[in-house]
């Protein structure tokens, strides 16, 4: 207790050291310097290790933990591309089993994408067409306008009635393109058959027995070439799962027929007599019709004759007269040679005709007539489209099928502007939905997979040193095409193809002008040295495709819309254009289209030079591989005819995938949508399943892609990526235990 304070604060007396024990040995000073070059060492490798091991996570990193390292993108685009997302999919179902729910569920029994983008399109179009104000206008761009304010106009149409029609029908006057009446109305000459045919060719652009069309040749060097096909039987439908049903549909047809007979003023018992006889001697026509698949058993997909050959074959028709009159300012001879697509057909209608011409020649030209009513019944007034209109949900009651989607006028009154008026039309929606900047993006996107193309074709095991260096010379040459033909943004372009548009008095007369102004352009354009690839669909279309004889690939402003493709989109850095949305959707649909190229080389004998035992295993390996998925609604399909889409498909996912993964490398990071927990290589593969999305319905046999649901799951499960990402157990469907190596 008699301690002091300085004796309570010393240690105890064995602790203390002795005057020499305080200062620095050899060793400790030893120790002291490796402790400090180690406490550097692990200093450094925590500095060094940490971007490692950051990338690392962030490139594997899923629900919940995505959004950690990944910002997330509210800007208008991808709050409309979140909304759009969630509307679709289900995200209770598990991804690994069924990843065609997860993103599809909810739109399925609807509309596939490529419908819906379609109808936005024209929304849009719309929009511009009722807005002229917002434009400047050169004289022949006011017609495109003035032609859909006539369209929209109902309450004109209304007022013309069936009087614009009727005179058209029954007035005669050799010098004029009136038809001469029918025996129906009372008011009937008996004209000459082959003239009434060449006058509804060429003035009114109705085909009853067959249709002709300028195309090129189906052969190199592909040049345009005057082109005969079987007819279109818009009313009358027969198809094998349809026998039970046959006779409910052929009296719904004949009731849609005795309308239009009676609202042309026709004597009822007439009109139940022609119409009865309309149903037969159609019936009897398309009883000599080849499906395709019969044409190409037989290796007689088309035939190449001259007039005069044609002529003796099928005598019925005065094919010279019809032709050149359809086909102004063509000069034709009886040596001019046509391609026929079905010679067989044309010799069995030409001796039905003129059996009937003989017998029935005034029920041959109410045939005729009432064809060409159907025909025109959009451009006239509501009793006439409202039958119609029943008559086609009627029969798809009949079939079962999900009711007709609601047509708005100003949908059809679009569509006929844009096919009459489609250089005013492109200009317009280029300017509004495609301009440069958008266009650069999408430009710069299809660069990424065209290298990454190149990459994966050097890399493929089966394609030997000769036929790559063939491919890759292909690639070099390719031309590719984004947003609309070069010649229909020129602006004095609409003046000269409108100029022989007459406009008025009535609507009819507006719209049979319009058709007989775009058959002649049509020919015109074929006839015209012409620099630049023929488009084969609208700018605001969305179909992609790859040309064979121009060997250009074309991508329409259309399909370069949200939500396949937006530069907004959630991208990496404010400089790069490499979005994962935009890689999975529009990425994809690129390679898939380049891989076309290449298509044949997987045909049999395609590659000579090839290892064809290697390439051969892959094709079947495939095979197997789509033959394993259950088929959806247990409806058959032939995969034997979707090889070469798989195969398109497989490879433009794993083209797109690279090129993805080589973009979001090298620029360290992207953001990501909110709402959805998803890292951004998952909404890689979330975009391109949304592409794939439409209504599980029964496969036509003869389609050759699969049905939607193996577009998604086939490409996936072949994609080990896809199961690293979505953490798949393994054995899942979507993680087999093997996989196909084609590209």
């Amino acid at each position: 207790m008699g301690q002091s304070q300085a004796s309570r604060m010393r240690p105890p007396l064995s602790q203390q050291s002795s005057p020499g024990e305080g200062l620095p040995t050899e060793r400790s000073r030893q120790w002291t310097r490796s402790r400090r070059v180690l406490i550097a060492v692990l200093l450094c490798g925590l500095l060094l290790g940490s971007p490692v091991l950051w990338v690392y996570i962030f490139r594997n990193c899923g629900p919940p933990l995505s959004f950690c390292f990944a910002a997330h993108c509210e800007t208008p685009v991808c709050l409309d591309l979140m909304a759009r997302y969630l509307a679709s999919g289900n995200s209770n179902v598990d991804p690994c089993t069924d990843f065609f729910s997860f993103v599809c569920e909810k739109a399925n029994g609807t509309s596939n994408s490529f419908q819906a983008l379609t109808e936005e399109n024209k929304s849009q179009l719309w929009r511009l067409l009722e807005t002229p104000g917002s434009w400047h206008l050169g004289s022949g761009e006011e017609k495109a306008f003035q032609f859909y304010n006539s369209c929209m106009d109902i309450d004109a149409i209304e007022a013309e009635g069936v009087g614009p029609l009727q005179q058209i029908i029954e007035e005669f006057c050799l010098s004029s393109s009136k038809l001469g009446g029918w025996h129906i109305s009372g008011n009937w000459t008996s004209l000459d058959f082959n003239r009434t045919l060449r006058l509804l060719m060429s003035q009114y652009g109705h085909f009853p027995f067959f249709r002709a069309y300028l195309q090129p040749h189906p052969t190199p060097p592909h040049t345009p070439v005057i082109q005969i096909d079987q007819p279109e039987f818009d009313i009358l439908l027969q198809k094998e799962q349809e026998q039970k049903i046959y006779a409910q549909i052929l009296r719904e047809q004949l009731t849609y027929l005795n309308r239009l007979g009676t609202l042309l003023g026709g004597d009822p018992q007439k009109v139940q007599q022609h119409t009865a006889w309309f149903i037969s001697f159609a019936s009897r026509l398309f009883q000599f019709l080849r499906p395709p698949e019969q044409q190409e058993a037989q290796d007689k997909l088309f035939h190449v004759v001259t007039i005069d050959e044609l002529q003796e074959m099928a005598p019925a028709i005065d094919w010279l007269s019809c032709l050149q009159a359809t086909f102004t300012p063509m000069s034709l001879s009886p040596a001019q040679t046509l391609v026929v697509r079905d010679l067989d057909y044309l010799r069995n209608m030409s001796q039905l005709v003129e059996e009937e011409l003989l017998a029935n020649r005034d029920l041959v030209q109410s045939y005729m007539i009432l064809g060409l009513v159907d025909t025109l019944s959009p451009a006239l007034d509501s009793k006439f489209r409202e039958a119609r209109r029943e008559l086609r949900q009627k029969l798809w009651e009949l079939k079962e099928r999900p009711p007709l989607p609601a047509y708005p006028r100003w949908m059809k009154c679009v569509e006929d502007t844009g096919d009459f008026f489609e250089p005013t039309l492109a200009a317009l929606f280029v300017r509004e939905a495609f301009g440069p900047s958008i266009q650069s993006a999408a430009m710069e996107l299809f660069a990424e997979i065209k290298d990454a193309v190149i990459v994966r074709l050097k890399k493929l095991s089966w394609i030997s040193e000769g036929t790559l260096k063939e491919a890759l010379n292909k690639l070099t040459k390719l031309q590719v095409e984004m947003g609309a033909p070069k010649l229909s943004l020129k602006p004095d372009l609409a003046k000269e193809e409108y100029s022989d548009i007459q406009l008025g008095p009535s609507f009819l007369q507006s719209f049979l002008s319009c058709v007989r102004s775009l058959q002649g352009r049509n020919v015109r354009h074929f006839l015209q040295p012409f620099p630049y690839h023929r488009w084969k669909g609208s700018p605001w279309g969305v179909n992609a495709y790859y040309s064979v004889s121009d060997h250009v690939v074309v991508f329409p402003a259309g399909l370069l819309q949200p939500p396949f493709f937006h530069p907004g989109y959630p991208r990496y850095g404010p400089f790069s254009e490499g979005e994962a949305v935009n890689f999975g959707a529009a990425g994809s649909i690129m390679a898939h289209e380049l891989l076309r190229i290449f298509y044949q080389l997987l045909l049999p004998g395609g590659c000579p030079a090839c290892d064809t035992h290697v390439l051969q295993e892959a094709l079947l390996c495939l095979e197997r591989h789509y033959a394993a998925f259950p088929s959806p609604n247990m409806s058959p399909f032939n995969g034997s005819h979707t090889l070469l889409e798989n195969a398109g498909d497989i490879g433009g996912l794993a083209i797109a995938f690279q090129a993805y993964s080589k973009s979001i490398v090298e620029h360290h990071g992207e953001m990501t949508l909110p709402n959805q927990d998803l890292s951004p290589y998952q909404l890689f593969f979330r975009s391109y399943a949304q592409v794939m999305c439409r209504e599980l319905s029964s496969q036509d046999p003869q389609d050759t892609y699969s049905p939607p649901s193996l577009r998604i799951h086939g490409p996936l499960s072949n994609t080990p990526e896809f199961a690293k990402h979505f953490y798949c157990p393994r054995g899942t469907l979507l993680n087999p235990s093997a996989r196909c190596k084609l590209w």
